[in-house]
């Protein structure tokens, strides 16, 4: 696929962890609900897609520890809102802590389902679905 077929704005992502082993264990389980898969696996660096490396977990370049960035936070789409249900349980269940249990967001859009979490390291992720049907329906 060449860049004028690719609707997308984005190439990847990547965050930092301070818990490399831990952290791609986790985003294994959670991104597994989604149907996403590591693309990609070296010694410190771990790149997730459904095709390509778009989201990828590795301890910062510099050396430093990891941070978080305040008001930052990565969506993923999930193709049905049993998968957002799916991806909160298995974050949860791998160690997450709660930012927003699954549910409409209609604040949003009304096509809008999504849940929040924070991962291993404090990042802020949510799984999210968009029902086409419900945005048609109030275009």
């Amino acid at each position: 696929m060449n860049q004028t077929e690719n609707p997308s704005m984005m190439s990847h992502v990547s965050i930092g962890t301070n818990r490399f082993t831990e952290a791609t264990a986790f985003y294994d389980k959670v991104f597994g609900t989604l149907g996403v898969q590591r693309v990609l696996d070296f010694p410190e660096a771990v790149a997730y897609g459904k095709v390509f490396p778009e989201f990828w977990v590795h301890p910062p370049h510099n050396g430093g520890e990891a941070s978080v960035g305040n008001g930052v936070h990565f969506a993923f789409l999930a193709d049905s809102p049993e998968l957002v249900d799916a991806f909160y349980g298995a974050a949860l269940d791998a160690g997450a802590t709660d930012e927003g249990e699954p549910g409409p967001r209609p604040q949003y859009g009304e096509a809008y389902y999504g849940c929040f979490v924070r991962d291993l390291d404090g990042h802020k992720i949510e799984a999210m679905h968009w029902d086409e049907s419900k945005a048609a329906s109030h275009g």
